[in-house]
């Protein structure tokens, strides 16, 4: 890379990979330490500017601020549910462009003594999303733009923060299941993935992080092929042509012949397990033969699946399945041996299905695949 030295064309720290910032510190003829520090200071202390970066000179500070930027994502709003959920909506930075913003959400979950146990960050990695799934308020916005990995960073490490202040202790968990498709913006959520799990970051194991899809087959593959660490997540929620291609767009160029392809493929060079995601919908795709199709499903390769009561969105007419139906369909998946858990709603009170919040301030409409 070249380092620019117009004021104008600052270059974005956080915009560059870890290579790309040791290859920006060697043009600038420092030492090859200085590259680490930078990084430490941008993804494990979550500075805001080269004035807090104090390890480094103050010479090379002056320099630093001459040809580069440390932008941050700002936190706009904040709710909580009286179920502990947190949503947080954050603004995008960047000259020129129609202000964005894009929404967290905290999962806690609590030992009986009131202690935080398990404390999952669900975060965003496009502004909307172009895929138009009938259910998703992030589906209804449309596709914006691609959040950078430090975009996505910059989520982890601000609610990263607020843990360890509020419950003492740090995140334990991230998933890519916010607003976006994650794997259409490729590989800034592997650049994520990868700063969040690196040791001058946050140091979560890769074990620790769950990347959702709709079925992006190519990329599936691309995961596979790179030999990716964290997991994988199918968001399945029909378990046939007919109703996926109804309520998710992709399925009718991407069906789940193709996807059944995709997944056998990934299993073979990883041997690693999956997960599907199913939102339950009532009276949709919660009978019992729904769920003996989907048991055929999550035998394609060894897998699990997250049965997931729907959080109801405000002009969508698919509503969270009832409880009798949830009994009937866990009743065929267990006759059928299939591992299956329940995932019970978060933050009814407080809009937490993704986009939600987004739609409120005002998000204008993007591009979509939904169907008119």
């Amino acid at each position: 890379m070249t380092v620019q030295t117009d004021i104008d064309e600052k270059i974005n720290l956080k915009a560059l990979t870890r290579q790309e910032l040791r290859e920006f510190t060697e043009e600038l003829g420092l030492q090859s330490f200085r590259s680490d520090q930078l990084f430490q200071w941008l993804y494990q202390k979550g500075v805001h500017s080269f004035d807090e970066m104090t390890n480094l000179s103050k010479d090379l500070r002056s320099r630093l601020k001459e040809i580069a930027t440390v932008p941050t994502i700002e936190h706009v709003r904040r709710q909580e549910s009286k179920d502990g959920t947190i949503k947080f909506l954050f603004k995008l930075q960047g000259e020129g462009e129609e202000e964005h913003k894009v929404e967290s959400v905290l999962i806690p979950d609590f030992y009986p003594d009131g202690a935080a146990n398990r404390l999952t960050v669900c975060v965003s990695s496009q502004v909307g999303c172009v895929y138009g799934c009938s259910f998703c308020a992030t589906g209804k916005m449309g596709f914006f733009r691609n959040l950078t990995h430090g975009e996505i960073v910059d989520q982890v490490q601000y609610i990263n923060a607020l843990c360890e202040e509020k419950f003492g202790k740090g995140i334990t968990n991230v998933v890519y299941m916010g607003m976006g498709e994650p794997l259409h913006n490729y590989q800034a959520v592997v650049s994520s993935a990868s700063i969040i799990t690196d040791q001058l970051s946050i140091g979560l194991s890769p074990r620790r992080i769950t990347v959702s899809t709709v079925g992006l087959t190519r990329r599936i593959r691309q995961l596979a092929d790179e030999r990716q660490p964290f997991n994988l997540a199918i968001s399945l929620h029909a378990a046939n042509d007919e109703k996926r291609d109804e309520i998710m767009p992709i399925n009718s160029s991407m069906d789940l012949g193709q996807l059944k392809e995709a997944v056998q493929y990934y299993y073979a060079r990883l041997h690693r397990p999956l997960t599907y995601e199913y939102l339950l919908f009532d009276e949709f795709n919660d009978s019992p033969e729904d769920a003996r199709q989907l048991a055929e499903i999550v035998r394609w390769v060894p897998s699990k699946v997250n049965i997931i009561m729907y959080n109801d969105v405000a002009g969508v007419a698919l509503k969270g399945a009832r409880e009798e139906r949830l009994d009937r369909f866990m009743q065929e998946l267990v006759a059928r041996d299939i591992t299956a858990t329940v995932r019970r709603s978060r933050g009814d009170d407080i809009d937490a299905g993704c986009g939600q919040l987004a739609i409120k301030e005002g998000q204008p409409q993007g591009k979509s695949i939904r169907k008119k």
